[in-house]
């Protein structure tokens, strides 16, 4: 028995970053525009169509971007106004599809099989695209296809606003004149590495013999033959904002000391914080839960701009446990719980100096992860490890 039909639909919000600034002030609109550094220090995080022609793109310093394009607007981007449209379209997709993944804070996968049972897919996609761009102003493509990967593709080859559909038992006829180089995960590496073997077209790379692509690139190389020819069985993973990472500790004494109570949280913010980028996840959602010496357990979340940034996360993680935090009370259990997960993206880290911190904070991480995580702590925690080690 054959398997029921797969309609996989990638959606990705274009230009988001711009996008949003220009709904912010239309004035814009037209204009190379630069999100991110100050044309004189910092990175690009996000940059028009315009500002694209004159060869900027992301991770390019500000004075190079300056360099190329000397009139380009430089706008220091807003992680606030990011996350609310973000979940302003996640939204909306959660409202109008069974099953659907957020792949990172501007695309989406959807999983649309068995509905051309009720629906037309291809109507019901361009809809629901429709619908986006209604409701939030913000333009948005889609690719449709059997799979994942090729969905994704055809994104990229409909941008900007706008969206291609490639049938069942067509992939390769769109793949295939394609360059290599339009292979999601094939970087500048591999693509030399398949030129050395006369390989740059998706063509190509599908007519070479898997042993020689094996020898070459190990397992790698069997997964290019396969993306090579539209093969990917990948599963659309259900978002949920109930998954979470947290931490929390009993301890052996009840206690209102509040510099103990907050070196820990300190502590148990790092520890997840370093769980967070471990598993490159940004969090959209922060709970504090708190258990008094009488047993009374009570939780206060709070949404804040997607990050994985420990100062950030630690400003937030006091702010709330202060509103929470009965003065005087004894607290017998202290938990802080990271929820509303999406994929790490480095765009959202090419602020201000926030590319310093995030290569600071994977430095400390491989340091945990070689010698501990206990090898690196804030003073905080520090101070109150000694108290511990002291009264013992």
């Amino acid at each position: 028995m054959n398997a029921p039909q797969r309609h996989i639909a990638h959606f990705d919000l274009d230009a988001f970053f711009v996008s949003v600034e220009l709904l912010k002030n239309p004035s814009l609109k037209g204009k190379p525009i630069i999100v991110g550094g100050d044309a004189i220090r910092g990175v690009v995080a996000a940059c028009s169509y315009e500002a694209r022609k004159f060869g900027i793109q992301s991770a390019m310093s500000s004075r190079r971007a300056r360099e190329l394009c000397p009139h380009a607007i430089f706008i220091k981007g807003s992680y606030g106004d990011y996350s609310h449209y973000s979940r302003a379209v996640t939204k909306l997709i959660a409202d109008n599809v069974p099953l659907f993944e957020k792949a990172s804070i501007d695309e989406f996968y959807v999983d649309l099989s068995g509905m051309d049972k009720f629906f037309g897919v291809q109507q019901y996609t361009k809809e629901l695209r429709q619908k986006i761009m209604r409701e939030t102003g913000l333009p948005i493509s889609y690719g449709l296809s059997t799979c994942k990967l090729v969905s994704k593709m055809a994104t990229n080859e409909a941008k900007p606003n706008g969206y291609l559909e490639i049938p069942a038992g067509k992939e390769t006829l769109f793949l295939w004149p394609l360059t290599v180089d339009k292979i999601p995960m094939v970087g500048k590496q591999t693509q030399a590495q398949l030129k050395e073997l006369n390989i740059e077209t998706i063509e190509q790379l599908a007519n070479t013999s898997a042993s020689v692509l094996e020898k070459t690139f190990g397992k790698w190389g069997v997964r290019l033959l396969e993306k090579a020819n539209g093969i990917d069985d990948t599963p659309v993973e259900p978002y949920s904002e109930q998954k979470s990472l947290s931490h929390e500790n009993t301890f052996s004494e009840d206690s209102n000391d509040l510099s103990f109570l907050y070196s820990e949280m300190v502590r148990l913010t790092e520890e997840t914080a370093f769980d967070l980028r471990q598993e490159e996840k940004l969090t959209g959602c922060i709970t504090i839960k708190l258990r008094y010496a009488n047993f009374e357990t009570v939780p206060k979340q709070e949404v804040i701009d997607y990050t994985a940034l420990d100062d950030v996360l630690l400003q937030k993680v006091k702010s709330i446990f202060s509103k929470l935090y009965k003065k005087g009370e004894k607290v017998r259990l202290l938990g802080v719980r990271f929820s509303q997960l999406i994929p790490f993206t480095m765009q959202m880290n090419l602020f201000d100096a926030a590319e310093e911190k995030i290569e600071l904070y994977k430095t400390v991480d491989a340091i945990k992860n070689e010698f501990g995580a206990g090898a690196v702590t804030k003073a905080g925690s520090l101070k109150n490890k000694k108290k511990d080690a002291s009264n013992s």
